[in-house]
C-alpha cells in the first residue's frame, strides 16, 4: 500500500536524522540547553522610526487608486453622439476622473498639422487662451476637452477650470496635460493632437486617437500658469500625481 511505503520511508528518515544529530556513543543522551546556541533575533526598527515605502508611480498604481467611482455626474456620458451612455464622471477628494475614448481635437491656432484640410471639424479658436490672448496650439500643447456645463455635470461646480493639470493613462503610458477647451455638453472623451501624441497614439484628427481605455485624472483648483507652458504642466502634474499615489 502507498501508506505503508510512506510510513516506512518516514521511519528510515527519522533514523538517519537521529544518527546525524547524535553520533555514536551519544544517542539517547539528555539534551543540554547550555550547548545550544540559537541565532540572535534580527533587530527591528527603533520605536517610532517605522518607515513606509512609497509606491512606484505607474499606470497600474494610479488605476488601483481609482478603482472606486463615486459619481459626481448625474448619469453617464456617451463617448460619441448616438452611442449608449457608459461613462460617469467620478470624484475622489481633490480629483475628478473618467475613462473613455480619445477623440483628437485640433482646434486653436492654425498650423500645418491642424487646419481645415487636415480636420473637417477644425475651429480656429479654443475656449481658453494663451497669456497673449491667442488660442491654444493643439499640436504643441497637450490639453483636454471637458464637456460644457449641462444637466449631467457642470465642471465649474466641481472646481475644474482652465489650466488644471490632467494625468492621462493609456495602457502603461502616462502623459500630462491641462484643461484647455470646452466641448459639447452631451459627450466626453477628447484631447488635443499633442496629448494623443504624448500617449503614443496616432494624433491624426480624423483617424487617430483611441476607441476606449483612456483615463483622465483632473486635479481640481491647481492651475498651471501660464496655460500654454507645457513644462509647467508636466512638473505640476508629476508632483500632484506622486502625492496622490503616496498621500
Amino acid at each position: 500500500m502507498r501508506i505503508g511505503r510512506q510510513t516506512r520511508s518516514a521511519g528510515i528518515g527519522v533514523a538517519l536524522l537521529c544518527a546525524a544529530l547524535f553520533p555514536a556513543g551519544t544517542a539517547g543522551a539528555a539534551f543540554d540547553p547550555a550547548s545550544f546556541e540559537a541565532s540572535p533575533p534580527r533587530p527591528g526598527p527603533p520605536a517610532g522610526d517605522v518607515r513606509v515605502v512609497d509606491l512606484p508611480v505607474t499606470a497600474w498604481t494610479v488605476r488601483e487608486k481609482l478603482r472606486t467611482c463615486r459619481p459626481v455626474s448625474r448619469g453617464a456620458y456617451p463617448t460619441d453622439e448616438g452611442r449608449r451612455p457608459t461613462v460617469p464622471v467620478c470624484g475622489q477628494g481633490d480629483v475628478v476622473h473618467w475613462t473613455a475614448d480619445l477623440d483628437v481635437d485640433c482646434d486653436g491656432l492654425r498650423t500645418r498639422r491642424c487646419n481645415e484640410r487636415t480636420d473637417p471639424w477644425f475651429r480656429p479658436d479654443t475656449a481658453f487662451h494663451q497669456a497673449d490672448g491667442t488660442p491654444l496650439r493643439a499640436d504643441r500643447l497637450p490639453y483636454v476637452v471637458v464637456p460644457g456645463p449641462g444637466e449631467k455635470w457642470d465642471h465649474t461646480a466641481s472646481g475644474v477650470s482652465a489650466g488644471d493639470p490632467v494625468v492621462l493613462l493609456h495602457g502603461d503610458r502616462i502623459a500630462y496635460a491641462v484643461i484647455g477647451d470646452i466641448g459639447p455638453d452631451g459627450v466626453i472623451g477628447e484631447a488635443s493632437y499633442a496629448a494623443a501624441e504624448a500617449l503614443g497614439l496616432d494624433p491624426h484628427p480624423v483617424r487617430g486617437g483611441a476607441r476606449s481605455g483612456v483615463t483622465y485624472l483632473v486635479f481640481k483648483d491647481a492651475r498651471a500658469r501660464p496655460l500654454e507652458d507645457r513644462r509647467a504642466a508636466v512638473e505640476l502634474g508629476r508632483r500632484l500625481l506622486r502625492s496622490f499615489v503616496n498621500p
